[in-house]
Parts: C-alpha cells; sequence; structure tokens
C-alpha cells in the first residue's frame, strides 16, 4: 500500500507530518509527505512560533511527481491553511488517487467550539466541499459543529453523512458519556474512556491511525476499535509519563498494537 499524508510540518511538538509517517508506516504502508507550511513549533501552547506557507513548493512537487507516475491507495490530508490549498487537495487528489483508493480528510477547523485562527465560515464551507469528495471524514465534535452548525453530535453526523457515506466523529459528550459517532448505513456509537486533560496530536495520531487500517482493508467497525485502542493507550501512557504535553504524544511505544495487527 502506497500512502500520501498531505499536512504541516511542525518542527517541534509531535503532529501532523511527524506523527503521519511512523504510524502510517506501521500499518505497512510506504509513504510519501506533501507538506502544507513548514512551523517551529506547532501553534497550541507555543507563542513566537515561524510559519511558512509552502503553496508554491506543493505545485512544484506535484508536477515533478507527475513525471514519475505516482499513484496512491490512500491520501489523506489534515491541516490546510487557506481555500487555495483546499482546491489544491481537490486537484490532487484527481492527479494522484488511484481508481478505487480512498480519500480521508480530517477537516482540521478548531477545538472548544471555536475556529482556530485564521479561520472563518467561508473557510469551513470550503472545508465542506473538500469532505463531499471523501471517503472518510474525520471531524472532532468542534469541527462537526462548525461544518453543519449542529451541536448535536447525532444531528451532526445526520448532515455530514448527506455530504461523505462515511463521517467519523472523533468524540463527545452526550448523556451517555463520551462517545465516537460514525455512520455506516445508519448511526453508529462507540463509547470511549475520557482522559481528563489536552494531548495535543492526538486527532493526528488518530487519523493517521484509521487511515492506514482502511487502506490496509479492516472493515470501518475493526479500523476505528484498534484506531481507538491504539489512541487509549498513547494517551495513558503520555498522561503518566510526558510532564508538558505541549510536546506531544508518547505513542512510539504503543505501535506495537497496531504492526501486530498487519504482521505478515
Amino acid at each position: 500500500m502506497r500512502a500520501l499524508a498531505i499536512n504541516d510540518i511542525s518542527c517541534v511538538g509531535k503532529c501532523s507530518l511527524t506523527v503521519a509517517l511512523p504510524v502510517l508506516s506501521a500499518c505497512g504502508a510506504t509513504v510519501d509527505i506533501l507538506p502544507t507550511a513548514l512551523l517551529s513549533t506547532h501553534t497550541g501552547g507555543f507563542t513566537g512560533y515561524t510559519f511558512l506557507p509552502l503553496d508554491d513548493e506543493m505545485r512544484k512537487i506535484c508536477d515533478h511527481w507527475e513525471t514519475l507516475g505516482l499513484k496512491y491507495d490512500v491520501i489523506c490530508s489534515g491541516y490546510l491553511g487557506s481555500r487555495a490549498q483546499v482546491e489544491f487537495v481537490r486537484e490532487t487528489k484527481r492527479r494522484f488517487l488511484k481508481e478505487g483508493g480512498l480519500f480521508v480528510v480530517d477537516p482540521v477547523l478548531g477545538d472548544n467550539f471555536a475556529f482556530y485562527k485564521g479561520f472563518d465560515e467561508s473557510f469551513a464551507a470550503e472545508m465542506l466541499s473538500l469532505c463531499a469528495e471523501a471517503d472518510y471524514i474525520l471531524p472532532n465534535d468542534t469541527e462537526s459543529f462548525l461544518l453543519t452548525g449542529k451541536r448535536d453530535p447525532s444531528e451532526a453526523l445526520a448532515e455530514l453523512a448527506k455530504v461523505c457515506p462515511h463521517p467519523i466523529i472523533t468524540g463527545a459528550d452526550t448523556d451517555r458519556g463520551y462517545e465516537l459517532f460514525y455512520y455506516d448505513g445508519g448511526e453508529r456509537r462507540l463509547p470511549l474512556c475520557k482522559v481528563e486533560g489536552s494531548f495535543h496530536g492526538a486527532g493526528d495520531v488518530f487519523a493517521a491511525c484509521f487511515a492506514g487500517c482502511v487502506g490496509r482493508g479492516m472493515d470501518l467497525k475493526s479500523a476505528l476499535a484498534l484506531t481507538v485502542e491504539f489512541c487509549y493507550r498513547s494517551i495513558l501512557r503520555t498522561a503518566r509519563e510526558v510532564p508538558d504535553k505541549k510536546y506531544g504524544m508518547n505513542y512510539e511505544k504503543e505501535l506495537s498494537i497496531v504492526t501486530e495487527a498487519f504482521k505478515e
């Protein structure tokens, strides 16, 4: 399986492409990357960080790839810094995804029911149009709200199912506890064990593992079960071992659960 991960590179703070590479590789993929921006650190908890958008370089990279005849079984996209980058990812999918390949979109927009800096309603509308081309989308509860205007996860899931065949809301507090919502011909729920605190990079770990699982042929329910288990173990380890959570999760020592699942 050959996978393409489209996301930023944060040089400090494990997230985005520095997470996608090892996790997708653990699923047995050959992983190529298309960086959208270069940051000195990620933006969650650090100040004074540098930010370099890579729009021009992205186009040069893809033009070179076309001369190599590259095609991908899975393309997964994460942080996109502008509407132009959203359109470019749409073009990249058309150029490089194999027929029958899978397109997974993590529609990075915000957290705590607010947009990240630089994003707004018009950007959310553009991201929703990208979601319409995906096989799977992985919004958190905030992002499902920003995409649909529906705060209730069941209502948001129903709206997203009109756009994408398999929306997955990666975690939401409900009257039954903390749950993952997904659509597979109807609403399905998966109970989650919530660990108090903020764990930077958890969404990127989740997205990479899930994309690798479905890319390797796992059915949706099994892919989610393995991804949730891997992320939960990684979060517990991080809670125990990492004093300053903004530096990212200690997921590496839990990768064995993933490699074991895809052992030849």
